[in-house]
């Protein structure tokens, strides 16, 4: 499994990160996301219910939509999220056990890593793309200087990225990128506003086919 979501990802560009939401909102939700064409959709685990909304989602969008956990900071965190369907695992950070763990499940993982250091380890350890977060605090500089020598590793770039600014982060050489505030604003979560989720949802589906 782990090759095929690797490469989807590479064509899609895009994994929606959704934090904080309740079950409730979950259903419009995705909704939203997936009407707007995003085939990535992460749960946090430190959102309230993240195991049920996977559980949900994967019911739900099986087939269409590939769900996965997010923040998921050592394997017992791991195992949980396995457990309720998670088909990849994203952290902020390098944990060589998580990523160890993942792999022996045949679960794509993309760990988070900010120095070339930890780059390296989490691709050699078996990581097939790596997060680069803080990427909005590190800047589009910080990525355009990656690839001279570490071009041979795929980064998905999560942090401040936005419509006007998406292109950039690709022309730097990212892979593909994590989109979390800028696809779901607050007012239209409060609201349960679903038609704004598709509507920005399609708008960055578009703009990164575009690409």
């Amino acid at each position: 499994m782990g090759l095929k979501l690797t490469a989807e990802l590479k064509r899609e560009k895009i994994v929606a990160i959704v934090r904080g939401i309740t079950r409730e909102q979950a259903g419009f939700v995705g909704e939203g996301l997936s009407q707007g064409g995003i085939r990535f959709m992460e749960v946090t685990m430190n959102t309230e219910g993240a195991l049920h909304i996977m559980e949900d989602w994967r019911t739900r969008y099986d087939g269409a939509v590939y769900v996965g956990a997010g923040t998921v900071l050592d394997v017992e965190m791991a195992k949980e999220a396995v457990c309720a369907g998670a088909q990849f695992l994203i952290s902020p950070n390098t944990d060589l056990s998580v990523i160890e763990y993942a792999l022996e499940q045949g679960i794509d993982v993309w760990p988070g890593a900010m120095t070339p250091t930890e780059i390296v380890a989490a691709y050699a350890a078996g990581a097939e793309i790596v997060k680069l977060f803080p990427t909005a605090s590190l800047g589009l500089e910080f990525i355009r200087e990656l690839q001279g020598p570490l071009h041979h590793i795929p980064l998905l770039a999560t942090g401040g990225v936005t419509l006007d600014n998406l292109a950039d982060y690709f022309a730097a050489g990212a892979a593909a990128v994590g989109l979390g505030s800028s696809l779901l604003p607050k007012d239209a979560l409060a609201a349960g506003n679903r038609d704004e989720i598709t509507s920005r949802a399609a708008a960055f589906v578009n703009a990164a086919k575009g690409l």
